[in-house]
């Protein structure tokens, strides 16, 4: 009999990392993953964290600690593709038999990237270059299996075409949101789809930085099923 239960994962602390394990009760049958090897999110972001806990399955988070620069005259969709893999080596390295997924996501105008803010200050400047422009931005994923050292890849764009929003505007939505950890300042997932007059992509979850499209269609291919199987 299924049983359904809101909660969707409990939270441990450990040394090296965050666990969030959904519930076993979230499951209609768990010892369909009791066989498979651990899955591990590689990122700080809770963003992430809650896109991945969209998929009902069990996982760890890890952060990886490397260094995020891009490298001297590195297009913007090869540094998105390098961080994401690079991300998911450094847990992999921790964690041997486990598949990590590693992400990361560059911001761009004009094919020049635009990173994250940090300050309001910073943000406001970013938001007043992009109103009225389109932003392309590359939401790299990696799902690397450890246990064979296979890892695939993909750059998932999203084309978002901002509004002619004025300054107050944009202090407003600032100063209301706080984005100051995201790239552009956009946090689409909130408030920040008010600046927002149209976006194009193939994976909706893609903006906000962890493709589900694209993850479910790799993790399939590792043998990792999520609906049974």
């Amino acid at each position: 009999m299924k049983t359904t239960v809101r909660s969707k994962y409990t939270s441990v602390t450990s040394d090296d990392r965050t666990i969030h394990l959904l519930s076993r009760r979230s499951f209609t049958n768990m010892s369909s993953f009791a066989s498979r090897p651990a899955l591990i999110l590689g990122s700080s972001s809770p963003y992430r964290r809650e896109l991945l806990s969209r998929l009902r399955i069990p996982f760890e988070v890890a952060v990886p600690d490397i260094d995020e620069a891009p490298l001297p005259g590195e297009a913007p969709e090869a540094t998105a593709l390098r961080l994401s893999q690079r991300k998911a080596e450094a847990i992999a390295a921790r964690h041997p038999g486990a598949l990590v997924i590693g992400s990361d996501q560059v911001c761009t105008l004009d094919g020049a990237q635009i990173g994250k803010p940090g300050s309001h200050d910073k943000a406001l400047a970013q938001l007043q270059m992009m109103r009225g422009k389109l932003i392309t931005f590359h939401s790299a994923l990696c799902l690397l299996d450890s246990r064979t050292g296979q890892a695939q890849t993909a750059d998932v764009q999203t084309r978002a075409t901002f509004r002619d929003l004025s300054d107050a505007e944009l202090d407003a939505y600032l100063r209301l949101e706080t984005p100051y950890d995201c790239a552009g300042s956009a946090k689409a997932e909130g408030l920040g789809i008010a600046l927002l007059a149209r976006v194009e992509s193939d994976d909706p979850t893609a903006l906000i930085g962890l493709p589900l499209i694209a993850l479910t269609g790799m993790l399939r291919a590792a043998g990792y099923p999520i609906l049974g199987a």
